[in-house]
């Protein structure tokens, strides 16, 4: 039997950001398995796709050129420039979702995360990694990158965990499982709010 979130008339926004190698992407299949109600948005990038990684899954992959098309047609909710890749939200798509009652999930990064936070109602949530030294071994572990730029994802994290204060939930993710019980809470409590618009 699927699990059922509160009613609510339109689909909810819940954005989520963590420094890369944290598994917010992990946690976010989670929701989305558990609850048919939940779908992750997929970003459109211009970054080349890592092994395994599947069009129309993990990303939309297209060339520079038709993502700057995007941005003249104001395709994008939030657009960010990172590690020289172009990463894209799409509009459209969320509107369509949240108004056929889903709740849409975000996993985007705090660049365009904080684009957002005066412009849609969305619950912000950010998932910390246990300490810098646990991420940098998660990434080395992962074997998808070079050192050089694992480095540079560290310092980019430096700077992405000082604004983690902005968001309204923030969650360690030290053991997968405890860190899930926690962003099914968030969740589940924010779907069953009472709102005032």
């Amino acid at each position: 039997m699927a699990a059922i979130l509160g009613q609510c008339a339109k689909g909810l926004i819940f954005i989520v950001s963590a420094p890369a190698g944290t598994g917010k992407t992990t946690l976010v299949q989670m929701l989305a398995q558990e609850f048919p109600s939940i779908v992750a948005s997929v970003s459109y990038t211009t970054r080349a796709p890592r092994l395994g990684e599947q069009e129309g899954k993990h990303y939309h992959f297209i060339s520079q050129q038709a993502f700057k098309e995007k941005i003249d047609e104001s395709d994008f909710l939030e657009y960010v420039q990172l590690y020289q890749d172009y990463y894209g939200t799409s509009q459209q798509w969320i509107n369509k979702q949240i108004h056929q009652g889903k709740h849409v999930v975000l996993v985007i990064d705090t660049q365009g995360a904080l684009q957002l936070k005066n412009k849609i109602a969305a619950t912000f949530i950010f998932i910390r990694p246990p300490s810098l030294e646990i991420l940098k071994a998660r990434l080395i572990n992962r074997q998808t990158e070079s050192i050089a730029i694992i480095d540079t994802r560290l310092t980019w994290a430096q700077y992405e965990l000082e604004q983690a204060d902005l968001y309204d939930y923030q969650i360690v993710n030290d053991d997968l499982a405890v860190a899930y019980q926690a962003l099914r809470s968030v969740v589940i409590a924010e779907t069953y709010r009472t709102r005032k618009n």
